[in-house]
């Protein structure tokens, strides 16, 4: 346990799997609606990372992207499906790293179902336009940093604290295990 957590009057530490795994992801991920998404995790240390957008995340706690089958990105996929996600929601909570497996299909009908108009910024012919995938990551297993009772009821503990020089963040972080 990290020495800061020593210092809490409160448990700051909950492991979460399953449906409350799933639950936090979705909960932060709407939050952070972007993630880095880093490629080649397993073969060179994670050397791709860029900036994308979730496109939903389903009640089985998958995520799911649109990508040009022309990227980098997807060329890594093919060559090691192993990638990591890592979310920011807020500036003081809302964290959340997945690792995960990716997929890359062009299922016509998910590719309609996940469709924004913004999206066609990168797809100029639409949601027919030959170079869109899907790509589909299952989590495996993450980490989360969060805070139990949101970010108003964390800044108050933590002024609280200050004053009477005694760590009450309202912090809670654990692994997630899906």
């Amino acid at each position: 346990m990290d020495s800061i957590n020593r210092q809490q009057p409160e448990d700051t530490h909950a492991d979460l799997s399953g449906k409350a795994a799933i639950d936090e992801i979705k909960t932060i991920v709407k939050k952070a609606q972007t993630c880095f998404f880093c490629t080649a995790v397993t073969t060179s240390g994670s050397s791709g990372a860029r900036p994308m957008s979730v496109q939903q995340v389903d009640d089985e706690g998958n995520l799911w992207f649109l990508s040009a089958d022309d990227s980098h990105k997807n060329l890594e996929i093919a060559a090691d499906p192993s990638v990591r996600l890592f979310f920011q929601g807020s500036a003081h909570s809302d964290f959340l790293m997945l690792n995960g497996h990716a997929t890359v299909s062009r299922d016509k009908a998910k590719i309609k179902e996940l469709w924004e108009f913004v999206v066609k910024t990168w797809f100029t012919e639409g949601v027919d336009d030959p170079r869109i995938t899907v790509i589909k990551v299952t989590p495996t297993d993450g980490y989360y940093w969060d805070t139990k009772h949101g970010n108003m009821v964390a800044g108050i503990k933590m002024m609280v604290g200050a004053a009477l020089g005694k760590t009450l963040d309202d912090s809670i972080e654990g692994k997630l295990k899906l």
